[in-house]
């Protein structure tokens, strides 16, 4: 009673403005232990006038949301060990965390810090090993709040010489308020906060994950279990609103990773099917996505219906519900203004955004040509688009694609001239399911310039990719495709695409 009388300014007998003064502001609950008497009944009555809900050990009826309280009135918990994460939940408490406790300097200073060869310690996933990170929401029951669970091997018992492992993050969040959208949102922001560890570097998103840790915070102490307790941090001193129990398991076993990574796929695919019909068109606002600025600073990332992020993770709906959850976050709205190109995309509201996150090194930006204004590439893209002049065409390469290309360039090769933020024209990271839209380089032709691309990633696209080749009329173009078991070298690729005739050799000139 004396806070809304004393901090509220309310007077004696305003009792409705001093009751939802206390519901609102005064964190207060009422924990009862094994004894009630008619006093603290009555007592008890007072309390849930006032909005403070009752959590005791008694068998007695439970009593759901009332008009005063926010959530649960009456609730019984006879584990003493879950009763303070009960009390805080019950009452909608937020926790937030005042340090993470990890054994190196955690801040966000030390985000785009690079963990080079000779200071590895242990690494996950790039070519090393098979990783995966996936947030899911899930019921109060089944979450533990704070559990973080090592499930196979430790990085401190890794074989002399070795220094890597498989690993699958998996996060369980409950909230009242958390919604199926929010999930990939929540999933992103991993990337983030585990490259705000000193030593630690994060890449990539989902299961294309690359995760190194130096040897300074391995021998300052840094183990696995440290990754999970960050996500628990960080998951609720930034997403509070929305999240009120997170727990992480962590997975080291090849046979564990690859039943999780077969499981979340099926969530990918669900999530990646939400925009199905949206088009460019169809809305008068982009969003941005900044989140790989610590790794290159001038990158601006624009996330249309029709084009997701380079990284595969975010569509334009998930960044729309980041800014809703987060309105000053990484992805902004962008009015799309006075179209300035359609053939290119280009509209000035867009470019003038462009322009200024990037530090004014980016004064035009296209969203539909490879040649003309190409959107920047950070280093977390799935896929990159390359020109081969030669065959008046491009060829696409993914990730996980180790061998030999037509350009005569590796992935990692390649990955050099595209990212870091670099605005280079016949060069393009992408997220692999914009090669499906009816806006991939629509600019220069779309799908009909492809030329070239592995043998893998025609089978990761598949019905998708024959679809969108029967939708624009160019019937047998995937075997007109050429991929490594035809062709590795520039020369190889000319002989097979006079061969079958590409459609690209009879295009206007690419250049």
């Amino acid at each position: 009673m004396r806070a809304p009388l004393i901090y509220g300014g309310n007077k004696p007998g305003q009792w409705k403005e001093i009751s939802d003064y206390i519901r609102n502001r005064v964190p207060a609950f009422i924990l009862l232990l094994s004894h009630v008497d008619e006093l603290l009944v009555a007592t008890g009555l007072g309390a849930l006038a006032f909005g403070l809900p009752i959590i005791t050990d008694l068998e007695v009826p439970q009593l759901g949301k009332i008009d005063t309280t926010l959530f649960e009135a009456l609730v019984t918990e006879k584990d003493y060990a879950k009763l303070p994460s009960k009390c805080i939940l019950t009452r909608g408490i937020k926790v937030k965390m005042s340090q993470v406790a990890v054994p190196v300097p955690y801040a966000a200073a030390f985000e785009g810090e690079r963990v080079r060869r000779e200071q590895l310690a242990v690494e996950f996933g790039g070519k090393a090993s098979a990783v995966i990170e996936f947030l899911s929401s899930g019921d109060e029951a089944s979450i533990t709040d704070g559990s973080v669970e090592l499930i196979g091997p430790a990085i401190d018992q890794l074989p002399a010489g070795s220094k890597s492992l498989p690993l699958a993050i998996v996060v369980d969040v409950f909230g009242r308020k958390m919604q199926k959208d929010f999930e990939p949102i929540l999933e992103r922001q991993i990337h983030r906060f585990v490259n705000y560890c000193m030593g630690l570097m994060h890449m990539g998103q989902r299961d294309m994950v690359w995760i190194r840790i130096s040897k300074d915070a391995y021998g300052k102490g840094f183990r696995l279990k440290h990754l999970g307790v960050i996500l628990h941090a960080m998951l609720h001193a930034e997403y509070s609103a929305i999240v009120d129990k997170v727990q992480v398991k962590l997975y080291t076993t090849q046979d564990d990773v690859s039943r999780i990574s077969s499981q979340a796929q099926q969530t990918y695919n669900q999530r990646d099917e939400r925009l199905a019909g949206m088009t460019d068109e169809s809305v008068d606002t982009f969003y941005s996505c900044l989140l790989c600025q610590s790794f290159a600073p001038n990158h601006v990332c624009v996330v249309t219906p029709e084009r997701l992020g380079l990284c595969g993770a975010y569509s334009w709906l998930d960044a729309k519900a980041s800014f809703e959850i987060i309105p000053t976050g990484p992805n902004q709205p962008i009015l799309k203004g006075n179209l300035l190109d359609g053939r290119l995309g280009q509209w000035d509201n867009i470019n003038t955004f462009v322009q200024q996150k990037s530090n004014q090194t980016i004064e035009a930006v296209s969203m539909y040509s490879l040649m003309d204004g190409p959107q920047s590439s950070c280093g977390c893209f799935e896929c990159i688009v390359a020109i081969v002049p030669e065959a008046n065409g491009v060829m696409l390469v993914h990730r996980d694609y180790v061998g030999s290309t037509p350009s005569g360039m590796s992935f990692t090769t390649l990955a050099g001239s595209v990212g870091g933020g670099v605005q280079t024209p016949g060069f393009l990271g992408v997220g692999k399911l914009y090669i499906l839209s009816k806006k991939f380089i629509s600019a220069e032709g779309g799908l009909a310039r492809v030329v070239w691309m592995p043998k893998e990633l025609k089978e990761i696209l598949g019905d998708k990719l024959k679809s969108r080749i029967q939708e624009i009329g160019q019937d047998g173009l995937l075997d007109k495709i050429a991929d490594e078991s035809v062709a590795t070298t520039l020369e190889e690729l000319l002989v097979f695409l006079k061969k079958v005739e590409h459609p690209a050799l009879t295009m206007d000139a690419i250049i």
